[in-house]
C-alpha cells in the first residue's frame, strides 16, 4: 500500500510513486494525456482495478491485438475526450493486458522509468527489461 503513517492526527499521506527500477516514477505522456489519474503518469491506487501501470509505446501490431481483444485504443471517441492512439504514442497500459500481449507475442515496448512498480504484480521485470526502450 503506497501510504505512510505520518503521525497522530495527521492521517495517511501518499508516498512518492516508484518505478520498476526503484526510482521516482517519470512521466509517461502528456500528449496524449495518459494515466489512471489523467496526469501523464502511470501512477495507481486501490481504485485502479485495471492496474494502468505499464508505460507502453504503441505499435500497429499491439493496437491491432488490443482491438481484436475488444479494447480498441486507436479509434477516436470524442464523447470521452479520447482522440485515439497511433503507433509511437505512449500510454499507461493495464499490466495484465501487457502480460497477455507478451504471451501472444504482441507486447509493445515499455519505458521502465515511467512504469509503476505495481506492474510487477502482473509482469516479470526481466520481460519488461527485454522490451524496454530506456535501458542503458
Amino acid at each position: 500500500m503506497p501510504f505512510d503513517d505520518t503521525g497522530p492526527g495527521s492521517g495517511p499521506r501518499r508516498r512518492p510513486a516508484r518505478n520498476v527500477l526503484g526510482g521516482a516514477l517519470a512521466s509517461c505522456s502528456q500528449r496524449p494525456l495518459t494515466g489512471f489519474f489523467r496526469n501523464g503518469a502511470c501512477d495507481t491506487c486501490p481504485e485502479d482495478v485495471g492496474s494502468h501501470t505499464v508505460c507502453a509505446v504503441m505499435s500497429e501490431e499491439f493496437l491491432a491485438f488490443s482491438r481484436a481483444q475488444g479494447n480498441d485504443l486507436s479509434t477516436p471517441r470524442p464523447e470521452y475526450g479520447f482522440d485515439g492512439l497511433a503507433p509511437g504514442d505512449r500510454w499507461c497500459l493495464c499490466a495484465p493486458r501487457w502480460a497477455e500481449a507478451l504471451a501472444a507475442g504482441q507486447a509493445p515496448r515499455v519505458v521502465l522509468r515511467a512504469t509503476h512498480e505495481g506492474a510487477l504484480r502482473y509482469c516479470d521485470l526481466a520481460d519488461l527489461k527485454r522490451l524496454a526502450i530506456d535501458i542503458d
